[in-house]
């Protein structure tokens, strides 16, 4: 008879490998073995893994852990697509940070990686008409990882948040598929309208460090904005925008900007 973390690993490649690292990392750092056991090797999935460590960091004396776990449970195993978006989430992770070379990084280390899969949940809550508790997990999403993301904002999967300080997304954002952005990145509004108020950014975006895109625009898609920018109007796909107010300087400069992660502006 196939052992049940045996089945999980022949059906899931993600999980395979981020076992197969934890097993090695606990025999080359045996003073976090016990960390890793918790976090990885316990587990019989990648879902128990993800519902585990998202609920242990949000735990509080408001709510325990195993509240948080069987909330995490039932949104995670209602609603297949959240592990799923966060497995690309990893992948992506992986693929376009240079300071990520294992799989098992993302789910043990990276705030921007467990922010994000705390908001999926809290977006499943609001969706399911459990507000007050998607309010709970995004008051602790940004008490513990700095990062404010309205439970009603819609994220897409194979999001790479690098670095993740002081993100902020509010109600109304959507965010496509295989969007990058650093820290300090705010998709805002611009006053104090009520109805549909921010941002719509499209599959492919690359958003530098301390951009700000506000009110209820769209950023086409594989689009770049540099570092620092204010975008205010709408950009078409495939264009690189800069400055503030930012304005359209140049093309993309290739297919995929947020895979490629350059932000390098060439002079004219």
């Amino acid at each position: 008879m196939v052992k049940l973390e045996e089945k999980y690993a022949q059906l899931d490649p993600v999980w395979d490998r981020l076992r197969t690292e934890a097993q090695d990392a606990v025999v080359a750092e045996p003073a976090i073995g016990g960390f890793i056991h918790t976090t990885i090797l316990e587990h019989a999935s990648f879902e128990d893994a993800l519902v585990h460590r998202v609920a242990s960091k949000l735990a509080s004396v408001e709510i325990s852990g195993q509240a948080l776990r069987d909330i995490c449970n039932k949104a995670i195993f209602t609603e297949p697509q959240l592990a799923n978006a966060a497995r690309a989430d990893v992948m992506a992770v992986v693929d376009r940070d240079p300071a990520c070379n294992r799989y098992m990084q993302p789910l043990l280390y990276f705030k921007g990686f467990l922010s994000v899969q705390a908001h999926r949940i809290a977006n499943w809550l609001w969706i399911n008409e459990q507000k007050d508790m998607a309010y709970f997990f995004q008051m602790r999403t940004s008490e513990v990882f700095g990062i404010d993301i309205h439970p009603a904002a819609k994220v897409g999967k194979g999001l790479m948040i690098d670095h993740a300080h002081s993100i902020v997304i509010g109600e109304t954002s959507v965010v496509g598929d295989n969007v990058s952005m650093l820290h300090s990145v705010t998709l805002g509004g611009t006053g104090k309208d009520d109805e549909d108020r921010h941002p719509k950014i499209g599959d492919g975006v690359m958003i530098g460090a301390g951009a700000k895109v506000l009110g209820n625009i769209k950023i086409g898609s594989c689009c770049r904005i540099a570092a620092g920018s204010v975008v205010l109007q709408e950009i078409p796909p495939k264009k690189t925008v800069a400055g503030v107010p930012a304005k359209i300087v140049g093309e993309a400069g290739c297919s995929t900007p947020s895979i490629k992660m350059d932000q390098v502006l060439l002079p004219d």
